[in-house]
């Protein structure tokens, strides 16, 4: 009922990979050869970017990214306190120190009030960069977090690792701002078979330093201008992607349909909450998000019921060791306490989901242990 992602994914394409590969092999070139080039320019015109760097995983493409523009030691990058600590590893790889930012009630995503009030303070003296993270797969809110960084002279970068094929205000996620980082995760809406990145940028200058940067610091082989390290995306992974580039939109649109499903069966659950859509966002729905004050109770529920869920993520940045902070976030600690995915991939069919409303409906009905 619940067929295994990314799993399926690779199923469904597997005589066009297995053809892909066998042209790879066929041509002896397993580095950045033809097929990262090629998948480079097409997934640069498929969001409507100028430039495309394949890397060799998202958190090299957020380090790459802030070293391009020379952002490193000394320098302070604010990223929201509830993302994936790959975020926040990305960001410490560059030399930067990471300073943390609470998130939206209702998105999740990076508060631009709380981003400028972070700036206003004395706490907030050094920041050269905020990392404006579209969790989930729902976008920001660019216009407010733009209006904040140019207030105070920041850079706005985004990180569009779980939002494959979301829009804001009718633009690809990863083009709003001079770069963006992807994530090609094989459980990404658009994975590979292994590790790889990206890197998309208007600017052809820094199009070219992030290239220099991935391998080396070289210009011309063997010879490092600057310290660079080895971050390349191999032609195996770019052929995956080229042959799941091309069904990503109706990939994205069927995760909407179901998404769509999910909000019309589970309105009338009490003490649950759905995701919400910002107007003029199309969610990407990387993740269905719920929440609820009985978030344990609720998974083991649904793990009884043979219901694969997960908890992304079961604690914020500043929750641990490796971040810890004595600043409260509330938002991101209730959110962390209380969310929960539900199975969501393009493969699912209508009656699995029938299934997870209707087991979450009898959920409620239970009585409270106490």
């Amino acid at each position: 009922m619940f067929p295994a992602f990314p799993a399926s994914d690779c199923l469904e394409y597997q005589e066009e990979i297995q053809r892909a590969l066998h042209q790879v092999m066929k041509s002896g070139n397993f580095i950045l050869g033809h097929e990262v080039r090629a998948f480079e320019e097409e997934f640069a015109s498929y969001l409507g970017a100028a430039h495309a760097v394949g890397v060799g995983n998202g958190t090299d493409a957020i380090e790459l990214m802030l070293r391009a523009l020379d952002i490193g030691p000394g320098d302070k990058v604010i990223v929201p306190s509830l993302v994936p600590s790959a975020v926040a590893a990305g960001v410490e790889r560059a030399g930067a120190t990471v300073l943390l930012a609470d998130v939206d009630e209702q998105t999740l995503t990076l508060c631009p009030r709380a981003v400028d009030g972070l700036l206003d303070s004395e706490e907030g003296q050094g920041v050269r960069a905020v990392l404006a993270v579209h969790l989930y797969g729902h976008p920001v809110d660019w216009e407010e977090l733009q209006r904040v960084a140019v207030k105070h002279g920041v850079e706005i970068l985004e990180d569009g690792a779980q939002a494959h094929g979301a829009r804001w205000h009718h633009q690809n996620i990863g083009t709003l701002g001079r770069m963006a980082a992807f994530s090609f995760y094989p459980t990404k809406n658009l994975g590979a078979m292994g590790d790889a990145g990206a890197v998309v940028t208007t600017d052809a200058e820094l199009a070219a330093r992030i290239q220099q940067l991935r391998q080396y610091g070289w210009v011309r082989r063997h010879i490092s201008e600057c310290s660079g390290i080895n971050s390349r995306m191999d032609e195996v992974q770019a052929a995956v992607l080229r042959v799941k580039l091309h069904n990503l939109e109706a990939q994205v649109a069927r995760r909407n349909t179901w998404a769509a499903h999910y909000h019309h069966g589970l309105r009338h659950i009490s003490g649950l909450l759905t995701p919400m859509v910002r107007e003029g966002c199309y969610h990407a729905y990387h993740q269905y998000v719920i929440r609820s004050a009985r978030r344990q109770r609720l998974h083991e529920h649904l793990e009884q019921h043979g219901i694969p869920a997960a908890v992304l993520y079961p604690a914020a940045l500043h929750q641990q060791p490796a971040w810890h902070s004595a600043r409260r976030f509330p938002v991101a600690e209730r959110a962390a306490a209380e969310v929960l995915s539900l199975p969501l991939n393009p493969y699912l069919k209508r009656d699995a989901l029938d299934h997870v409303v209707q087991v979450l409906q009898r959920f409620t009905d239970e009585p409270r242990r106490t």
